[in-house]
């Protein structure tokens, strides 16, 4: 009987929620890991539920054979956003973000020492981390919201011309500078209500620890989720990794660098599909799913794929209960006190390759904000992904989760 893979769940994480895989050898180089205080692994926490939670609601919007969001990327983009919100909708951005007891200046402190720390974490992974505010020349914007951002997202900020057809142009251009060229063409247009942007762009690319052999790459059946056959090409790697098996899926963790980062790839297990995963995909389920993990030879067949994903999460975040900084409501008046703003848009795109040698990614999330009103080792398993399926990205140490996706039709060209 021929053995399929069918969808797969992946997940791109930091150090930590997911044991790091490594071969068995004599010698070990000790892993890098991000040395956080308890505020800051609060943080970490916080924007693990929400990841999980919003690539749910995006998985259950989206009829795309392919998905792939960044957490890490919009947690970034709101966090800034967060800065000039008050009253219920600070409160709002609180519940969203699983903030819970933590004081603006804790969550602050906490993104800024993430970011320090995960950027030169792995000098064999390249990882970059870049934010921006661009607002409309003469909207007049509290020094205090500016400062904050500049201290601790390293925002640049800049006054533009926002009639200037050349303005959507040139922030496109700073996003495609800040994500290697993988991000382009994001923003589509300014409206004539607004005042204000404000940028997260995520670059990633890394070598496997193990890289898969291209002289094993073979063609080989993929059954879609409507239960047709795709012919795509499959990478082969032999090692000891950690691997999973559970009453649900079966994962293997494939490293990266210096096994600072890894992609966990998870498979429905006999009739599950990626949407049982999906639902159960919530902190607690990923804390307890991978207590069982352990260090095995595994033969690993992966599907090498190439997308990019853009979505406005618009309709996510209000389902998540942001709705109210999306309404007439909204109480921005911590970037302008007169108020009268709210978030228009939150753009979201991000890109993905995986072959032989690595993995290439990149993400980037866009708030836009504007006036309510028009005015101012041995063979002893093997793991075939070969039906649609979860990936998430990770930095071990933390477990911080940088990009999660879903391969339905894994294409690459």
């Amino acid at each position: 009987m021929k053995n399929y893979i069918s969808e797969v769940l992946v997940v791109l994480i930091s150090v930590g929620a997911f044991p790091s895989c490594e071969e068995s050898e004599p010698i070990q180089k000790e892993t890098p890991k991000i040395t956080l205080n308890k505020k800051a692994g609060e943080i970490i926490e916080a924007d693990k539920a929400f990841g999980f939670e919003l690539f749910r609601e995006v998985y259950n919007l989206v009829e795309e054979d392919n998905i792939m969001i960044s957490p890490l990327s919009v947690s970034y983009a709101l966090g800034m956003t967060y800065n000039g919100a008050a009253g219920t909708t600070l409160q709002a951005f609180n519940d969203v973000l699983h903030f819970g007891d933590l004081t603006t200046e804790d969550v602050n402190e906490s993104y800024k020492d993430l970011m320090a720390q995960m950027v030169n974490l792995d000098d064999k992974v390249e990882f970059s981390i870049a934010n921006s505010i661009w607002y409309r020349l003469g909207f007049q914007v509290l020094s205090e919201f500016i400062e904050t951002n500049r201290d601790y997202f390293d925002a640049e900020v800049k006054e533009i011309d926002f009639t200037d057809p050349q303005t959507v142009e040139i922030i496109n251009q700073w996003i495609e500078d800040k994500t290697n060229g993988k991000i382009q063409d994001m923003l589509d247009f300014i409206p004539n209500n607004a005042v204000m942007y404000l940028i997260n762009a995520i670059y990633f690319n890394a070598q496997w620890k193990y890289e898969f052999d291209k002289s094993e790459t073979y063609e080989g059946d993929f059954k879609l989720k409507d239960g047709t056959i795709h012919r795509t090409d499959y990478m082969r790697v032999t090692r000891d990794f950690m691997f999973t098996s559970n009453e649900d899926f079966t994962a293997v963790d494939l490293p990266y660098g210096d096994s600072t980062f890894n992609m966990v790839v998870m498979l429905p297990k006999g009739e599950k599909k990626v949407s049982d995963l999906v639902a159960s995909l919530d902190l607690a389920h990923w804390d307890s799913w991978f207590d069982n993990s352990r260090l095995t030879g595994v033969r690993v067949d992966l599907p090498k794929f190439k997308y990019e994903f853009k979505e406005l999460l618009n309709d996510p975040l209000k389902n998540l209960g942001l709705g109210v900084a999306f309404s007439g409501e909204a109480d921005f008046t911590r970037i302008n006190p007169e108020g009268n703003l709210f978030i228009s848009r939150v753009i979201h795109q991000t890109f993905i390759d995986v072959q032989e040698e690595g993995t290439e990614a990149a993400a980037a999330t866009i708030v836009e904000i504007g006036y309510t009103s028009i005015g101012g080792g041995s063979n002893s398993i093997y793991f075939k992904a070969d039906k649609p399926f979860l990936y998430l990205i990770k930095e071990n140490s933390t477990g911080a989760i940088v990009f999660i996706g879903k391969v339905g039709k894994p294409e690459y060209s």
